[in-house]
């Protein structure tokens, strides 16, 4: 071997350390997302499974554990304390695909027979229906029972707007907030999502969660192998170029 030959190998081993490190962390990530995929694909037959079976009865709220039982689909026995309710801002779909009808989530308080109180969401209210008064054939009076989603009490996002409870605005769903801005006592740490009433005409209307989870590891996991077979094709070229220009050099 020359030594220009020799000394080209020489130059090739940083990049190429280098080249291998990367080239390390890129199919570790691949091989993760990978197994995020796994990971989602289970949870999401589980939140399916558990959100389409038969409803049962809720967790003790000392016994509320969101990673298993959020959601469940449960039935409560109870009475709502319509006096009580408070309204979330928010988005609904429309009946014209791709369209989302501006106005409230209707939250409201729900006595059970066991004791103790749960916020049900009972559903969504267009803007012009705000006033309850405007809604009374939807108001639910006297014992009844309520079947739904459980979820999670919802934490205020970044960009979402610090609620006043003072005025009775509220942007998402924080059931330990709301629960203190109504003065309730003894409340479960999760809420109900009302399921849809079938043939119902009048407001609020349940069945607006959409169980709905983004599973795009996938493609994560391509995007990261791709970028490693680049890698090795663009080292190989570069590596290919230094050899042949010191063979060149030694052929002058």
């Amino acid at each position: 071997m020359t030594g220009s030959r020799r000394a080209a190998w020489r130059d090739l081993v940083a990049p190429g350390l280098a080249s291998l490190i990367a080239l390390a962390i890129l199919l570790g990530l691949g091989t993760w997302q990978l197994e995020r995929k796994a990971w989602k694909e289970d949870l999401i037959a589980r939140i399916l499974q558990q959100s389409r079976a038969e409803p049962v009865a809720p967790p003790a709220p000392d016994a509320w554990n969101e990673v298993r039982d959020e959601f469940r689909h449960v039935r409560v026995s109870g009475h709502f304390l319509n006096d009580r309710e408070t309204l979330v801002h928010g988005l609904a779909a429309g009946e014209t695909p791709g369209r989302a009808l501006q106005g409230y989530y209707v939250l409201t308080p729900f006595a059970r027979v066991e004791g103790g109180t749960v916020l049900v969401n009972r559903g969504f209210v267009p803007t012009e229906l705000k006033a309850q008064a405007d809604r009374r054939d939807g108001l639910v009076e006297g014992p009844t029972v309520v079947t739904g989603i459980l979820r999670a009490s919802e934490a205020r996002g970044m960009f979402v707007p610090e609620p006043d409870p003072a005025r009775g605005e509220w942007f998402n769903r924080d059931v330990p907030g709301i629960a203190a801005a109504r003065g309730l006592t003894d409340v479960a740490p999760y809420l109900i999502e009302a399921d849809a009433i079938p043939g119902q005409t009048t407001w609020p209307r349940g069945g607006q969660l959409r169980v709905d989870l983004p599973n795009n590891h996938l493609q994560y996991a391509f995007t990261w192998f791709g970028l490693a077979v680049c890698l090795v094709a663009v080292f190989s070229v570069f590596a290919w170029r230094r050899l042949h220009e010191a063979d060149g050099a030694r052929t002058a």
